[in-house]
């Protein structure tokens, strides 16, 4: 009877009635809250333009605040089990967890953060940064008077590594006889203590202090607070300190999940690494200050066309590293394995990588 009932009602005409196809559900990940600056909140602005491309077509899930371990990799399963087919992975500690599920489920597809492996249903983004605060190191090499610049970092791994070499190669280019110390905290996320550190910079002569991937204001404030100038990642943060920003490395997401999300939705989807900076306007650098004097800023300017083009790159030789080891000869370029990869501090550099 049953199966007469399913036939006949099979049979019948579909005149007036809509078939909608399910919306396509998409997790996000994120290593920190979502607030109004910050790594994070880059992360979710791309979801919004994600969820504004496509409309009805997807919905999202956002599960913030996820520290890498064992959590992480709860959550990234759970929303595999709710029925996410697209995930979104926040962290660079999130790669382990992350590649055993994709593993375990062909038909997901994954995007992950400053990752280095790749499979078929597994891509991941990485920022040039380094280019955005190569540009921001010449600025603070122009306006530091204390001739010691500070740097806040959070984890040392090779994405971060290359910024703080950036930022030396580029400071000491426009003044060598410039200083620049370097705390680790190794947290993504610790107000309290990146603002020690900060604090401990400048009690030291610091007169200039990056904040490498701190995920709120910590670090701005306390420049705002003390008179000295900051820059820092991720978001334009100069409302929180409008004396204090020098200028903010900024990094867009927006059109990289859009594509990614796209070409999920049409089956299109293979896994790839993804880099961009200046010339994608993946990076920017946003709120130079008013300090940095007209020719100072077309000194900049024609270095960052310069990096667009391809002409200059940040990491040309000669280079060498803290213990005088050539790692780039003259004429050379530090191929991408090698950037993405980097666990060496370049010469000039005071401190060391955390063990």
């Amino acid at each position: 009877m049953t199966s007469w009932i399913a036939a006949a009602c099979m049979a019948l005409p579909l005149t007036g009635m809509a078939v909608t196809a399910e919306p396509v559900m998409i997790g996000l990940i994120y290593p920190t809250p979502v607030a109004d600056v910050g790594w994070a909140k880059q992360l979710d602005l791309a979801r919004e333009a994600v969820e504004e491309a496509y409309g009805d077509r997807v919905t999202t899930r956002v599960v913030e605040n996820i520290p890498e371990g064992p959590d992480a990799g709860r959550v990234m399963n759970q929303l595999v089990a709710d029925g996410a087919k697209f995930v979104v992975l926040g962290s660079f500690g999130y790669m382990n967890d992350g590649l055993r599920l994709a593993q375990r489920s062909p038909d997901v597809d994954f995007i992950h953060a400053s990752g280095f492996r790749q499979t078929e249903n597994l891509g991941t983004f990485t920022a040039r940064s380094y280019e955005g605060f190569y540009l921001t190191g010449m600025a603070a090499g122009m306006v530091t008077e204390s001739n010691t610049i500070g740097i806040v970092a959070a984890f040392a791994i090779p994405e971060v590594i290359a910024e703080v070499n950036s930022i030396a190669l580029a400071a000491r280019k426009e003044n060598p006889d410039v200083n620049i110390r370097i705390v680790w905290v190794n947290t993504w996320f610790d107000p309290a203590r990146e603002q020690e550190a900060a604090r401990a910079l400048i009690s030291q002569g610091a007169d200039v202090v990056f904040s490498l991937h701190q995920d709120t204001p910590s670090v701005v404030n306390v420049a705002q607070a003390e008179g000295v100038y900051v820059v820092n990642t991720g978001s334009d943060m100069s409302a929180h300190g409008p004396d204090a920003v020098l200028g903010s490395v900024v990094t867009d997401w927006n059109s990289y999940f859009v594509e990614a999300v796209g070409k999920s939705l049409d089956g299109e989807f293979t896994g790839y690494d993804e880099r961009g900076g200046l010339a994608s306007g993946m990076v920017s650098v946003a709120a130079w200050n008013d300090a940095l004097t007209e020719e100072q800023m077309g000194r900049i300017e024609e270095v960052e066309a310069a990096l667009r083009s391809g002409e200059v790159h940040v990491f040309a030789g000669p280079l060498n590293d803290q213990s005088g080891t050539e790692r780039v000869a003259e004429g050379e370029v530090l191929p991408d394995p090698e950037i993405f990869g980097m666990d060496w501090l370049v010469e000039g550099l005071s401190g060391s990588l955390p063990q």
